[in-house]
């Protein structure tokens, strides 16, 4: 187990690319670290800045207190899981997972414990005489943990390690992923572009954009306090609705044609403080803080038309329009709405948000 700490970290390319510009965190030891953002952003990249598959430009690395800039790959004491497995098609499962330490001159009861340790954690036992390519997807995905696994490493780096794995198979490997990190408590540090594997595995969230970090924290604060609009739209599913609206001088947001107090909102004295009033501002609303009601019983309704209804189980969908801007709206099934049906909707204010049309930034309370 170990500590990461990574001090203004750059990366530029001899292109004159940049990808990570100015990367500062700490990964505290035993943290299930998930770098998330789009293609792009820099996250694989940081991610082999930290192997020391990618040279940095700029900054420190330390594990453990101790500066590895110039360490080698296999001196950091680090293992990493790739997208594609990389097995060794000729070897058996047994000698895929024992071939570091084979590398390595450990005895053969040394490897032959530290395989078995692995298989059975894993449920690989059954599997151990077989090559990769009688494996299916996530059993080839658990031998490549399991190869990083028996070597003990203070640190696992996993690069979106479940993206060939079918949708299914991706929620059962998320939660044998998340059941590992208790076993082990090793630090891992997980790169994806999935924000759902984002919000059930991490400790803690690094969310990227254009090799900028936009938001460190836990999985609940990244989600319910976005620090900006990319964050608040990228974060979520289905994604945030989002409008401009105008902030009236009476304490009104005019959204399309219609009105929302807010005076009774905490939002009121920020955005009146911070000279807001008469001017357009960016409202973000996730669809499960919008009530929908057949019958029109809700405070401060408005009415629209079904454009889409799709059915979840318990939850459906709802999509409608409100001055052209399409919304979605999540909710539990609990009435008979259909397409093309007449229905109330209204806001549930005490989850609004808001942020500054022209930088994307959040205006706090």
């Amino acid at each position: 187990m170990a500590t990461v700490r990574l001090e203004h970290i750059n990366k530029i390319y001899p292109n004159g690319v940049q990808a990570v510009f100015d990367f500062s965190a700490t990964f505290e030891d035993g943290e299930f670290i998930v770098l998330v953002g789009p293609s792009g952003c820099g996250k694989s990249t940081m991610l082999r800045m930290i192997a020391g598959l990618e040279e940095i430009t700029s900054g420190n690395l330390y594990l453990d207190n101790e500066f590895i800039n110039d360490s080698a790959p296999k001196d950091r004491d680090i293992a990493m899981v790739f997208q594609n497995y990389a097995l060794y098609a000729h070897m058996t499962v047994y000698h895929n997972m024992a071939f570091s330490l084979v590398l390595r001159k450990e005895s053969s009861d040394f490897i032959h414990e530290r395989v078995m340790w692995a298989a059975n954690i894993l449920g690989l036992v059954p599997y151990l005489n077989r090559k990769p390519s009688t494996l299916s997807g996530g059993q080839r995905q658990r031998v490549a943990l399991g190869r990083a696994m028996v070597r003990d490493p203070k640190i696992f780096l996993l690069d979106e390690p479940l993206s060939n794995l079918d949708a299914k198979l991706r929620n059962t490997m998320r939660a044998e992923l998340k059941s590992l990190h208790h076993r082990l408590k090793t630090t891992m540090i997980y790169v994806t572009h999935d924000q759902i594997e984002a919000l059930t595995l991490a400790d803690r969230i690094i969310i990227m954009k254009d090799g900028y970090v936009q938001q460190i924290a836990t999985p609940y604060e990244i989600y319910m306090n976005p620090a900006n609009l990319f964050v608040a739209n990228f974060m979520g599913t289905p994604p945030m609705n989002v409008f401009k609206v105008k902030v009236s001088l009476d304490g009104f947001l005019h959204i399309g044609p219609n009105q929302v107090s807010i005076v009774d909102h905490p939002i009121y004295s920020a955005l009146k403080k911070k000279d807001y009033f008469g001017k357009e501002v960016t409202l973000g609303v996730r669809p499960e803080h919008i009530r929908i009601d057949k019958l029109c019983r809700l405070d401060q309704s408005f009415v629209s038309i079904v454009d889409i209804y799709e059915l979840l189980g318990n939850e459906a969908l709802v999509h409608f329009t409100i001055d052209q801007s399409k919304v979605l709206a999540k909710i539990l099934v609990s009435q008979d709405i259909k397409a093309h049906d007449e229905i109330c909707y209204a806001f549930d204010i005490e989850h609004m948000y808001f942020f500054d049309s022209s930088t994307g930034e959040r205006i706090h309370e």
